[in-house]
């Protein structure tokens, strides 16, 4: 696949596989050529992504729990990565208020056992731990959060991240000085085909808008940088095959979209409404006692687009389309692969 010819060939230990990320992830790598070894928990009854894009066909597909050290060490021996993609989390704020012990465990033990595995394997080259923009101590300014801003997300899956990070850290200050390159992003909230989480907004819009019902929207006044879940991906990749070339690019990076794809929940679900068509609407269902979540939330991505020359390429109504296009395809009954497929080549394209 044009412009991703660094992974053809390369050893991947991909963890996380079978989730919403993981899934496009997979794809791409495998599109690319890639030799990937999954690590990941059974999918879920809402990870249906896994199975339309291609079950662990082509790969090396293992069941198994990030805080299960001896389990992961033994898939490390075996496979002896080139490349670790660290992808699996306990990904959602409310859960987290369910389960704080739970999404802790995962999220920070998870990455404690990940990078003592690298610390074990000398094959390792290249590692990547993906966390979230809400890592950052929250104060909702207007500006947007740069790297090395103050680390204490809110929230138990957020302080969890936030964890996960100086975890990152610390291995690679006490252990990797002389190698493997590591790396953190940290990106904003994504949307794409495929994505059927409870508790997010356009999987909630999916699921109103096909039964012809009207979409709740419970805090429509919140700001977040939406993107398309390739911008994320094809980030992580480039982070992980410059820092291979050039350890010294080894560092932590916001990933995010641009300033125009910063809006409210219900500005999204506005456009979601219009690229839908029909009798499509959404209503506002403010929660008065709803657990904490913030209101504001925007990223400075200077750090990327000047070490990497990264930048965006869809815009938000360029990503909304793309995800009621999937989505009609699915509903269809159409070949989901044909169609991540397509959306894989047309961003490459895009971005030359």
């Amino acid at each position: 696949m044009k412009g991703l010819e660094f992974f053809s060939g390369k050893r991947i230990f991909l963890t996380g596989h079978t989730g919403f990320k993981g899934s496009w992830l997979r794809r791409i790598l495998l599109d690319a050529g890639a030799e990937i070894m999954g690590f990941s928990l059974s999918p879920r009854e809402e990870d249906l992504l896994y199975a339309l894009s291609g079950d662990g066909t082509g790969m090396r597909d293992v069941r198994g729990d990030v805080r299960d050290y001896e389990h992961m060490q033994a898939c490390f021996s075996s496979f002896q990565p080139e490349i670790v993609i660290h992808l699996a989390a306990q990904p959602i704020v409310r859960e987290s208020y369910r389960d704080p012990r739970g999404t802790y465990e995962t999220n920070v033990m998870g990455t404690v056992n990940l990078m003592e595995c690298v610390r074990c394997t000398s094959s390792v080259r290249s590692v990547l731990n993906v966390t979230t923009d809400k890592v950052y101590l929250n104060r909702e300014w207007p500006w947007g959060y740069r790297e090395d801003e103050m680390l204490d997300g809110y929230d138990p899956y957020s302080n969890s991240k936030s964890c996960s990070e100086l975890v990152t850290h610390s291995y690679v200050a006490s252990f990797f000085e002389k190698g493997p390159s590591v790396s953190t992003a940290r990106a904003g909230n994504v949307i794409g085909g495929g994505d059927f989480a409870k508790d997010r907004i356009i999987p909630d819009c999916v699921r109103a808008a096909s039964r012809g019902e009207p979409i709740a929207v419970r805090n429509p006044y919140s700001v977040r940088p939406y993107q398309h879940v390739l911008e994320p991906l094809m980030a992580y990749l480039l982070i992980v095959q410059r820092q291979w070339e050039d350890p010294v690019l080894a560092s932590w990076y916001n990933v995010g979209p641009g300033e125009d794809s910063c809006v409210t929940t219900g500005e999204l679900v506005d456009l979601f409404v219009k690229k839908w068509g029909g009798q499509a609407r959404w209503e506002n269902l403010s929660e008065t006692n709803a657990p904490h979540e913030a209101n504001f939330l925007k990223l400075d991505c200077s750090r990327i687009r000047s070490a990497l020359s990264w930048k965006p390429i869809w815009g938000i109504e360029r990503a909304v389309e793309e995800t009621v296009c999937w989505t009609q395809v699915w509903l269809q009954k159409g070949d989901i692969i044909e169609e991540m497929d397509r959306e894989i080549e047309a961003y490459l394209t895009e971005r030359g």
